[in-house]
């Protein structure tokens, strides 16, 4: 496969300077192509990578980078300093540079070679210290960058490396994601509000509210060949465990409306709210579910904020095939010992994470005053996975992440006929839910099987977020005191 071919990419810039002659930089551009060759024939990363030259000036610098911040397909900028590249040289490209920009550290050789080393060896060889001047410089202008030290072909390198690659490409999918609401925030509920400006401003994702009215009128116009059509999906992807095929039917009438409104005015993520179905016969469930398997975001209750998150890292995670869903923590199960939540939510769970097939059921939901909706029904799948919730704490946001093992329900529930999955959060139950609280997480998150702290880590400090990590090493006072830090190094606009 041609990555090149593919979108986005990103592009591979080599610093060094004039000193060392013509000779010098030609064998670092050598060098560097066979680099950039070696990426994007040996690996599977989400994208290619383009080598773009090695640059010795201020003003090829400059120029390079205005380029990349103009050009749509660059999703970033990995940058190495094959030898020593004056810092100042790059204050006016950085100063202005906007996209996400990773500083590898690292060699084209990997060992010393100890029987002809000489000093024409050691001025061609010069990350060990070009690296570190160029350090200094992302330092002091206070840039958000991932730095990346060791050999360019080790697997723990290149696996750091796809990191970025997936978290810049999520970057990326924001700049032009929008969000429609269906209805508005569930009535009297903090969480899910926010400040959508500063949404736009921070990520690029537009949200806007759109009347019930206008969804209906696509969904009563929906054509009978474009329903077959999806119900030929759903026969091709679940099981039917229900004879109300006509209650099935309307979720993929409902599914067509919601494609056709939401292609139209090119959004990729959507809100609803059980408290807004006026026009609706059905709550969507297994219409939400398959979009959302797709690709679209989705939150309900009008929680636009998860609703953009989920569909930032679905495109971060494609291509892993492992899965990624709204989730809503429900229940507890507090037996001495074996402590667990129980995730689920009325209807709207991802099948990507599913263990098995998952089935299509009808049921009466006893939530929103309308016909028995048909849904998928499954158990999630085992494994390591996180949790994200994004909160407005007034000022910024803030990105909650717990670690978390997904297991196996200790029993089944024949009597609970929605999607769901159960968890051992980190490090215990206990300790999770009462940093979670403390941190003002909301009751609606992303859970990644495919994702992990690190992606998202990444994602806050490119973006310029607040990032709280749950994981095992949690401990209550340590957070009080972070969390005191955080805002005292927000209000003063000190935030990395």
């Amino acid at each position: 496969m041609n990555k090149l071919s593919q979108q986005p990419v990103f592009w591979f810039i080599v610093g060094s300077q004039h000193l060392y002659g013509e000779e010098t930089i030609k064998q670092v551009e050598v060098h560097a192509r066979e680099m950039a060759l070696y990426w994007n024939n040996e690996t599977n990363w989400p994208a290619g990578v383009v080598y773009k030259g090695v640059v010795v000036s201020s003003d090829q610098i400059k120029k390079l980078l205005s380029e990349a911040n103009h050009d749509p397909s660059c999703a970033g900028v990995i940058s190495w300093m094959h030898t020593f590249s004056p810092s100042k040289m790059w204050i006016a490209g950085l100063r202005d540079y906007k996209k996400p920009y990773l500083h590898l550290n690292t060699q084209f050789n990997r060992d010393i070679p100890w029987n002809e080393i000489d000093m024409d060896f050691m001025n061609l060889n010069q990350s060990a210290h070009g690296d570190r001047e160029h350090g200094f410089i992302g330092a002091r202008l206070r840039m958000p960058r991932k730095i990346i030290a060791g050999y360019w072909k080790d697997a723990a390198v290149l696996d750091r490396m796809e990191a970025f690659m997936r978290v810049a490409i999520g970057i990326r999918v924001g700049q032009t994601l929008r969000c429609a609401r269906f209805g508005d925030n569930m009535r009297d509920v903090a969480v899910t509000e926010g400040d959508k400006v500063e949404a736009e401003r921070v990520f690029g994702w537009s949200v806007n509210y759109y009347p019930l009215g206008d969804l209906v009128s696509f969904v009563e116009g929906a054509a009978d060949g474009d329903i077959n059509a999806i119900m030929d999906q759903y026969h091709q992807r679940y099981d039917f465990k229900t004879d109300d095929l006509d209650a099935v039917r309307y979720q993929a009438k409902l599914e067509c409306g919601l494609r056709g409104f939401l292609d139209q005015g090119g959004f990729q993520a959507f809100t609803s709210t059980f408290e807004d179905l006026h026009g609706l016969e059905q709550l969507e469930g297994l219409a939400a579910q398959n979009m959302m398997l797709d690709g679209y975001g989705y939150g309900a209750e009008g929680d636009w904020k998860t609703a953009c998150l989920t569909h930032v890292m679905k495109k971060m995670a494609e291509g892993l095939n492992k899965g990624t869903s709204f989730m809503e923590d429900y229940t507890y199960h507090l037996e001495p010992g074996h402590e667990l939540v129980l995730g689920a939510h009325m209807l709207e769970v991802c099948p990507s994470i599913a263990a098995g097939r998952p089935a299509i059921e009808v049921h009466q939901l006893g939530i929103g005053n309308r016909k028995p909706p048909a849904r998928l029904v499954f158990e999630g799948a085992s494994g390591p996975a996180v949790l994200a919730s994004l909160v407005d704490m007034g000022g910024r946001m803030r990105l909650i992440v717990n670690d978390c093992e997904a297991v196996t329900p200790l029993q089944q529930m024949p009597k609970l006929p929605v999607a769901r999955v159960m968890w051992k959060p980190e490090p215990n139950l206990q300790t999770s839910a009462e940093a979670w609280i403390l941190c003002g997480g909301a009751h609606h998150t992303v859970m990644s099987y495919a994702l992990n702290s690190t992606h998202l880590r990444d994602f806050a400090e490119m973006t310029g977020l607040e990032f709280i990590h749950i994981n095992q090493d949690a401990d209550i006072q340590a957070l009080k005191k972070e969390l005191l830090w955080n805002e005292l190094a927000f209000k003063l606009n000190m935030q990395p």
